[in-house]
């Protein structure tokens, strides 16, 4: 089955899905996005999604053309229409053409695009085993500069980082923010476990406000587990009893070592797979 690409109300064929070489969501990473995952052919907390696309949007003074509704039903419709059942979904709002130059009123026709495929974003091999990764020194955005909070196209931050780790053999990285705190990786939240609570960098250390982050924060403390959204440090980093990582296409995986550095007994803890296990549940609830 070829796959079909949702854009403005339509859908094409993959090869056939294009928007304008002058749209301002290509020349200049001006507009948003989210990522989203379909399990069991319902989209994971898809309310969720739409309202972290909204507020990003809205932070950028980029007026999305059509409501909340429909942008819910366009995106269950692309699901359905390409068989998936557990996949991933990607939304895109971007400013639309315009003219050569960065004043966004010369832009027209703001393009929604949404892409319904499959995504492996580690080897199945990584959430038995857990990752390594990497500090990198790529800071993540100043939020006085453009927050972190806004999910915008222009990622080249986190892909300098990515590029870093990658360059060092890790397929993530971890990212401080301008304090030399711990802001998040590439892609996805971190989290610490030591004596049996949790810890996890708070929305001003400059980080993605995560859905799966969200998710996994209520089901820990729904288990009776203490969860502490705290300012945190590469040495708290290195003496917790775990690590792991959230994120929409990452789901939940540990972290068992970092800087060269053996996080715990080395293997995935037992916290974070009774979280893994809980997130499956609930995603597929």
């Amino acid at each position: 089955m070829t796959p079909k690409v949702y854009i403005n109300g339509k859908l094409f064929d993959k090869a056939d899905a294009k928007i304008s070489v002058y749209d301002h969501g290509l020349l200049y990473g001006d507009g948003v996005f989210e990522g989203l995952r379909s399990y069991g052919g319902k989209v994971f907390r898809l309310e969720q999604h739409l309202t972290r696309l909204w507020n990003s949007a809205k932070a950028i003074r980029l007026e999305i053309p059509m409501t909340r509704e429909a942008m819910a039903k366009a995106v269950v419709d692309t699901v359905k229409t390409n068989s998936i059942t557990d996949g991933y979904v990607r939304l895109v709002v971007t400013r639309g053409a315009g003219s050569l130059g960065l004043d966004p009123n010369r832009t027209s026709d703001p393009q929604v695009i949404i892409i319904a495929d499959k995504i492996t974003l580690y080897p199945e091999e990584l959430y038995q085993k857990g990752l390594e990764i990497i500090t990198v020194s790529t800071q993540r955005n100043h939020p006085a500069a453009i927050s972190p909070r806004i999910k915008s196209l222009n990622y080249l931050n986190n892909i300098l980082a990515k590029i870093e780790g990658l360059q060092a053999g890790c397929i993530e990285a971890l990212m401080l923010n301008h304090k030399g705190e711990v802001a998040e990786c590439t892609g996805d939240n971190i989290f610490l476990v030591r004596g049996g609570v949790l810890l996890t960098p708070p929305n001003d250390a400059g980080i993605l406000e995560g859905i799966t982050r969200e998710a996994v924060i209520e089901l820990a403390r729904a288990s009776g587990r203490e969860v502490r959204e705290v300012p945190l440090t590469k040495h708290d980093v290195y003496i917790a009893d775990e690590c792991f990582l959230t994120g929409t296409a990452a789901e939940v995986i540990a972290v068992v070592k970092v800087d060269s550095r053996k996080i715990g007994s080395g293997t995935p803890g037992p916290i974070t797979r009774d979280l893994k296990e809980r997130f499956h549940e609930l995603a597929r609830s």
